[in-house]
């Protein structure tokens, strides 16, 4: 039997992650879908539309198997903490396929540019350009250029290089499979029946219908907006004395946050005054996530490798294969809320989140 592992978000679940769990299906009809998935706030330091346990069961209805939890000091940072974290969930968990979408769909120059990144002389460039003023997303694609790789990568192809990348510097034995990507995940664009989850969270926020471009009726949830959450952001702004104590908060950017938040009147506006060509429209609402939720950069520093795998569902599959892999698991397999760092700043990130979000629910099994 195949263990198939997929990363994912599902902010919110949609047609094409569907069609996504029903291609690996096709491909590997006898396997096990294990899914990573962020929790309560996502990666692009956004406010996840559902509630991580609504996630779960939709997951669970639509075809995953194991559900697991991406902890928040992974999930909600940069792309290459969040691929470090679910390649080492995946690869604690035995999994031995991954299957992810990608644009270009070419395997081979996805592995070219992971093992580029591995490369010392990559890295000194990167940092070079880095002090040139130039936000990451720049640096990277300018380093890669000089090393004759300009083919133009899509977000799920970048996502794709940094699981090839973790794979490797953990001498995972994961084989990586893709599927052909036909859509920008962060396009606004509405056509067809497959869009993408920022399509339909504007869609949401206008009040408009999203039931041709969702399998079920989303209109029985409750939802989740950024927003909902700017008055709180604003006290902990102008409460704060040293806003350099939080994760990201650079020198320069802490003085701008406090001047610009006395002009911003509301959270899309912040951002909007906030960002610059260095720091850009993700970089700045990750930071403002971090100062939402207090996580600090003392915290990050002391959670840097992944200390548990937090079960957040299963079917009877899923369940089936826990017991299999837990005997010789190099994480401790947590199904219900206990003591740890990791896992306390989960329960706070989880109480701001929803305050009647009771944080000690236990799995979902369907």
């Amino acid at each position: 039997m195949k263990k198939i592992g997929i990363i994912c978000e599902y902010n919110p679940f949609h047609n094409g992650h569907l069609y996504h769990i029903q291609k690996i299906k096709e491909l590997f009809p006898d396997s096990i879908l294990i899914c990573v998935m962020s929790g309560n706030f996502v990666q692009r330091g956004e406010v996840s539309i559902l509630n991580k346990w609504d996630k779960t069961k939709l997951a669970l209805t639509y075809g995953i198997d194991l559900v697991v939890e991406l902890p928040y000091p992974f999930s909600c940072q940069s792309a290459d903490l969040f691929c470090k974290g679910s390649i080492q969930i995946l690869d604690a968990l035995k999994v031995d396929t991954i299957v992810f979408g990608s644009e270009c769909d070419d395997l081979m120059y996805l592995k070219k540019l992971a093992f580029l990144q591995t490369k010392g002389i990559y890295q000194e460039l990167v940092k070079a350009i880095l002090k040139e003023g130039k936000n990451y997303a720049t640096a990277t694609r300018e380093a890669f250029e000089v090393f004759g790789c300009s083919k133009e990568l899509g977000p799920n192809d970048t996502l794709g290089v940094g699981y090839l990348r973790e794979i490797k510097k953990l001498k995972s034995k994961i084989e990586p499979v893709l599927i052909k990507r036909t859509n920008d995940y962060h396009s606004k664009e509405i056509s067809g029946s497959m869009i993408s989850a920022t399509a339909i969270r504007n869609l949401l926020k206008e009040k408009k219908k999203v039931s041709d471009y969702i399998p079920y009726d989303i209109s029985t949830y409750s939802l989740h907006f950024m927003e909902d959450y700017f008055s709180l952001l604003k006290y902990r702004i102008l409460s704060e004395t040293n806003l350099k104590q939080y994760q990201t908060v650079e020198e320069g950017i802490d003085h701008r946050i406090k001047k610009m938040i006395l002009k911003a009147n509301s959270y899309e506006e912040l951002v909007s005054l906030l960002k610059t060509k260095r720091y850009t429209e993700h970089r700045i609402q990750r930071t403002l996530l971090h100062i939402l939720v207090g996580f600090t950069k003392s915290e990050a520093k002391s959670m840097k490798e992944i200390s548990y795998i937090r079960i957040l569902g299963f079917n009877e599959k899923g369940k089936n294969y826990l017991k299999e892999v837990k005997k010789d698991c190099k994480y401790k397999i947590l199904s219900k809320f206990e003591p740890n760092q990791m896992l306390d700043l989960e329960q706070r990130v989880s109480l701001i989140y929803d305050e009647s979000l009771e944080h000690q629910k236990k799995p979902v099994q369907i």
